[in-house]
């Protein structure tokens, strides 16, 4: 692996978790909508009823309940993430451009290897922990005993649950969001692959390509929430959990919680393809100090 791709893998992994520290709110507040069912189990009337129930219950540390699993996982998550990225793109740039349809291959296939890696067991922990607040007597007392307790219980398999949706969600997301993000980069380079766009507007674009992802695949989020949820038992697959769910809610109840997630996908997007740029330049001006004071030496 090349010295570039060592800096993506850093700075894709120092991006994310500073992301999360941003944004992991509004991830609990979906999550907890998302797995909001009708009738006697239902607990929230929408965004601002579950805020201000989880504010004035918990206080406003309450909503990062579940971040620890997101923080510690998400730093290993973009670091696979735009480490992969990076290599899949090394093998289909053509003249130090990457069209947008090669963009779109590389996010999926980067998505892939970042859900069977990392995402598939860190959301698994995330949703049971979010999951087990709303039980009257919770059994989870931090991320560790839930790790053990789960482990304990339900083997790999209760970590893995989901698998087929995260891998779809995390394929579409990446494809989607890389592809707008390369295709932006192209028109604003022009003839010069030097050129640089401003922070601003790669924030810009960011939001873009992540409200875009959120728009295609909120439904497939869903379905994983609910795969992942401490009574996914009732389901006998991702499939059985969508016909139970269109049938006993409606259409509807599959964009549960897209608010919060258009919110906190698109703050995402934008701030890691902003952090992320910052720190590979970080980095280049680190090494070329480096090289600098070697050779003065």
């Amino acid at each position: 692996m090349g010295n570039n791709s060592w800096k993506s893998i850093l700075a894709g992994g120092m991006a994310g978790g500073t992301e999360v520290l941003i944004t992991f709110p509004t991830e609990y507040i979906k999550t907890q909508l998302q797995l909001d069912e009708k009738g006697a189990k239902k607990k929230y009337q929408g965004v601002v009823d579950c805020l201000s129930k989880t504010t004035r219950q918990y206080g406003f540390l309450g909503l990062y309940r579940g971040m620890s699993v997101m923080l510690y996982g998400s730093i290993p998550k973009m670091a696979v993430t735009f480490g992969s990225f990076e290599f899949f793109k090394s093998l289909l740039v053509e003249q130090k451009k990457l069209s947008t349809f090669n963009g779109f291959v590389c996010g999926l296939s980067a998505g892939a290897v970042e859900s069977c890696l990392v995402t598939t067991p860190m959301e698994s922990l995330k949703v049971k922990l979010i999951h087990d607040r709303r039980s009257e007597t919770p059994q989870f007392r931090g991320l560790f005993h839930a790790t053990r307790l789960i482990l304990k219980n339900q083997g790999f398999r209760g970590m893995y649950m989901g698998l087929t949706p995260t891998l779809l969600r995390q394929c579409s997301n990446h494809g989607i969001r890389f592809s707008i993000m390369e295709a932006f980069k192209n028109y604003f380079k022009g003839d010069d692959p030097t050129k640089k766009p401003a922070k601003w507007m790669t924030v810009m674009i960011g939001l873009i390509a992540g409200g875009s992802a959120v728009f295609a695949n909120t439904p497939i989020d869903t379905l994983k929430t609910r795969m992942q949820g401490l009574e996914a038992a009732k389901y006998k697959n991702s499939w059985d959990c969508l016909v139970k769910t269109y049938r006993e809610e409606g259409l509807l109840a599959f964009y549960k919680g897209m608010t919060p997630r258009l919110i906190r996908l698109s703050i995402q997007a934008g701030a890691l393809f902003t952090l992320y740029d910052i720190y590979v330049e970080s980095f280049d001006k680190l090494e070329d100090w480096y090289k600098k004071s070697k050779t003065d030496r």
